[in-house]
């Protein structure tokens, strides 16, 4: 328990903590809703899609470009085994790191083992010829990765059967803290985000999404990459300052409740949030991926939990309210 003792320290220090407990990670609030099957989805929330059929098999990946802003944009689509024309299926969109790719953020990440559609868009190449995304001080200016982002929701929707209150945002590093800009910017459109090991960069603008936003944010308290305390030399905030931020827009109470899994994951749960606000700290974790092996990036991996099976969980829990 040194560990937790250790990660529990700073939460009390900023004045977080109300109890702690052993518990699954995420909270009894996240559970899906009754009666929230694909079959009522399709009634209301199928996109233009559904019923146009397509020439990539169910179960199987593919590349693909997309023109948005005058650039040739690439992304990797990969359909769940399951996939059917006729029924509306989640959609997740994965951002990868700085000078990563999508391909090799699924390689690792395990999220084309859910039960949704995922795409995997490429970031455009900016400083050090590293692909990158909007709001990075490293990536390429005048990029606009929201449109882009805008044009491969409407593309895939109108190409593959998607339940449209069913969008969600994740990815790791840079392209985590681009799913911050996305909870700001296109709330309308994403249902949920979770970015692990998030680099969120502080860039001009207030964020003030159109509607509260759940909330799922994993990052490892020994991080040397996107430290955990945050970095002011290079206006990165500390990941706690950010989760607190959320919960405020979040309209959550102030104090989180505290549980524990394992001898090295300490959860964080906003309670009375107009949107769920969940923190996942893995004390002395690194610059990686919960659950995958060390290709995932530098330092400690945790195997307590698989990122995407907690990422697959806390999106079927939450969709979009109109």
């Amino acid at each position: 328990m040194r560990l937790h003792r250790l990660a529990l320290a700073g939460l009390v220090t900023a004045g977080l903590v109300t109890a702690v407990a052993s518990s699954p990670l995420l909270p009894a609030t996240a559970a899906p809703e009754a009666g929230s099957t694909h079959e009522q989805q399709d009634a209301t929330n199928r996109s233009p899609g559904c019923s146009k059929q397509t020439s990539q098999q169910p179960g199987t990946g593919a590349d693909y470009t997309l023109v948005s802003g005058g650039i040739t944009r690439t992304y990797r689509l990969h359909l769940p085994a399951t996939y059917d024309a006729k029924k509306a299926q989640p959609l997740i969109v994965v951002y990868h790191g700085r000078g990563k790719t999508g391909a090799f953020t699924e390689a690792f990440s395990d999220l084309s083992k859910l039960d949704a559609v995922v795409a995997y868009p490429n970031g455009v190449l900016g400083d050090e010829d590293k692909q990158a995304w909007q709001g990075a001080p490293y990536a390429k200016p005048g990029v606009d990765d929201v449109k882009f982002t805008a044009d491969l929701l409407d593309t895939l929707e109108a190409a593959y059967c998607v339940d449209k209150d069913a969008v969600y945002a994740t990815g790791k590093s840079n392209g985590a803290g681009f799913t911050g800009i996305l909870a700001c910017r296109m709330a309308d459109r994403f249902a949920a985000i979770a970015p692990v090991a998030g680099a969120f960069y502080i860039e001009g603008g207030r964020c003030a999404p159109s509607r509260p936003v759940p909330v799922l944010a994993i990052h490892g308290t020994g991080d040397t990459t996107i430290p955990y305390g945050g970095d002011g030399q290079r206006d990165l905030p500390s990941v706690q300052t950010w989760v607190r931020d959320w919960a405020v827009r979040d309209h959550c109470d102030p104090e989180p409740r505290l549980s524990t899994q394992g001898d090295d994951v300490l959860t964080a749960t906003y309670q009375g949030c107009e949107a769920d606000v969940v923190h996942v700290a893995v004390t002395d974790g690194g610059h990686s991926w919960p659950g995958s092996d060390a290709s995932s990036g530098p330092g400690y991996v945790t195997q307590t939990f698989e990122a995407h099976e907690l990422i697959g969980s806390f999106f079927r829990a939450h969709k979009l309210r109109h």
